[in-house]
């Protein structure tokens, strides 16, 4: 959950429905003890994987025995050729020395996971039409291209940093043309959400494959051609251009979920910051952190490359790389331990 983090229930499966089988004791119990990754029942694949799942009405064409054999066959392959952190590492097994915003790795953070949902989503699609997924659910996302809309004022310098007047009207002439990037595309609905808001020039990438080919068909089918998707990773990305907005929904999730899951959100903010326009706005969806999380790593990683360029260049001190401008507010909350929290959060930050 975003703003408070509870036990997940073990979800119940459908009467029929397979074990799923265990990984291999090398990857399951790296080192010995507690320390190892455990990432095979459900509530080792995290809360993530409770909150993002808005499954579809239709059954898998893949086997699940299958996509977890498959993944936990990388799992152990990439273990032995030391790929992954040991349990020694500092990002997987060092609970004293992790930072608090730290998830638990699980394989939802493996481009194998989502290379088998992504084909599974496709055939369905080929199938019967069903466009898959959507994280966080069809409402998260409309209020994420809502509001990402209403951010285009402060791109224009007309509203300041968390003024509730956020929603007054944008002019369209203006933001229309705004070049957008979607990282972690997906299924890319939220671009063609975007697209019904009136942005028009619009990016989305993905490192699936199967996933940009799932978003081409349904860009295609639901009549915005004009929408680009690349195949692309955003911690290695190849885009040679910037970005007047950059959304991220559920992406920087599935990254902190990774083995390495922490120096990969570093490198993550590094690809953003360079991708992003000087006074263009990045827009974070989150079920994995809070606000305030999100704003503590961002602050952390402006010191870390602030201090670098200082270093490297001999330049004077910057104040912050990004600024934090404001956060959905419409989300609704649940109360838990006389604390109030939501279970997604969508965050703002602009360019300095």
């Amino acid at each position: 959950m975003a703003g408070i983090r509870l036990t997940p229930e073990e979800p119940e499966m459908p009467v029929g429905t397979p074990p799923r089988p265990q990984l291999p004791a090398s990857v399951a119990g790296a080192g010995g003890g507690s320390g190892g990754l455990e990432m095979a029942s459900d509530d080792e694949r995290s809360v993530a994987a409770d909150s993002w799942s808005v499954r579809s009405e239709y059954g898998s064409t893949l086997d699940d025995d299958q996509r977890y054999a498959d993944a936990a066959e990388v799992l152990a392959a990439a273990t032995a050729s030391a790929n992954f952190p040991s349990a020694a590492s500092d990002y997987c097994s060092d609970k004293e020395d992790q930072d608090p915003g730290d998830v638990e790795g699980s394989m939802l953070g493996l481009q194998s996971y989502w290379d088998a949902s992504y084909s599974e989503d496709l055939a369905n699609f080929q199938e019967h039409g069903h466009a898959g997924e959507i994280w966080f659910g069809a409402d998260v996302m409309d209020t994420v291209a809502v509001w990402t809309k209403s951010l285009c004022n402060i791109i224009q310098g007309g509203i300041p940093s968390g003024d509730d007047s956020i929603k007054s009207e944008v002019d369209e002439q203006l933001f229309s043309n705004y070049p957008v990037l979607d990282v972690g595309t997906g299924n890319g609905l939220l671009l063609q959400a975007l697209a019904k808001q009136g942005f028009t020039n619009l990016t989305g990438t993905d490192y699936s494959e199967g996933a940009i080919e799932l978003a081409r068909n349904l860009a295609t089918r639901d009549g915005f051609d004009s929408i680009k998707f690349l195949v692309d990773d955003i911690l290695e990305t190849k885009l040679d251009r910037k970005f007047k907005i950059i959304t991220d929904k559920g992406t920087l999730d599935a990254i902190g979920l990774h083995p390495d899951g922490r120096a990969k959100r570093i490198m993550y903010w590094e690809s953003v910051s360079n991708l992003v326009e000087p006074g263009g706005i990045v827009v974070i969806t989150s079920c994995n952190h809070t606000k305030d999380e999100l704003l503590q790593e961002v602050e952390d990683f402006s010191k870390r490359k602030i201090g670098k360029e200082t270093i490297d260049e001999g330049a004077g001190p910057v104040s912050q790389i990004f600024r934090y401008i404001d956060h959905v507010r419409t989300y609704p909350t649940i109360m838990f331990g006389g604390v109030e929290g939501s279970q997604v959060c969508t965050v703002a930050f602009q360019r300095m």
